[in-house]
């Protein structure tokens, strides 16, 4: 853990963040941004698999939101990950991970990971990559979603990482 990592509290979010993690989303331009409805019901419905990190003042600086797959109860999705641009390059988006893949594999029996990922985002990639080799887990590729599939315009296809099974 790196000093800037020590100075952090990662716990689940509560509604209260939501219009933080909205801004903290928008302000990524790397996320698609959903509508800021969706991130207070997500840290409503879903902040059990979900995590925030937050600096010295208990503000929020980054998130993971995710959900346990309903039809791969031993699966999480990881949906987003964002860190403020203050707080980026300090290891803090792998701490979340981390954070939160430890909690929900003991609450909820996980024990594999997938996400999406546009081709050419390469710090998703580097995050997701070497979470794969911290946890001892195979890594594997494929497209999810193509872009034909996309009604709303171009939109960069969505390569499935699906990472696991998860050394304990």
């Amino acid at each position: 853990m790196t000093a800037a990592q020590a100075d952090l509290q990662i716990d689940r979010p509560a509604v209260a963040d939501g219009a933080a993690l909205w801004r903290i989303a928008r302000d990524s331009k790397a996320l698609d941004l959903n509508s800021s409805y969706s991130y207070l019901l997500w840290c409503r419905d879903f902040a059990g698999t979900s995590a925030v990190a937050r600096d010295e003042r208990g503000e929020p600086v980054g998130f993971v939101t995710g959900y346990v797959r309903p039809d791969r109860p031993s699966t999480l999705l990881v949906w987003q990950v964002a860190v403020d641009d203050a707080h980026r390059g300090r290891g803090i988006a792998a701490a979340l991970l981390d954070g939160l893949v430890a909690r929900v594999g003991g609450a909820y029996g996980v024990t594999s990971v997938e996400t999406t990922i546009t081709p050419g985002n390469t710090a998703s990639e580097r995050l997701f990559s070497s979470f794969a080799e911290r946890h001892g887990a195979a890594l594997e590729r494929e497209v999810l979603f193509p872009t034909s599939v996309f009604p709303d315009g171009p939109h960069d296809p969505e390569v499935l990482y699906r990472i696991g099974p998860l050394s304990q």
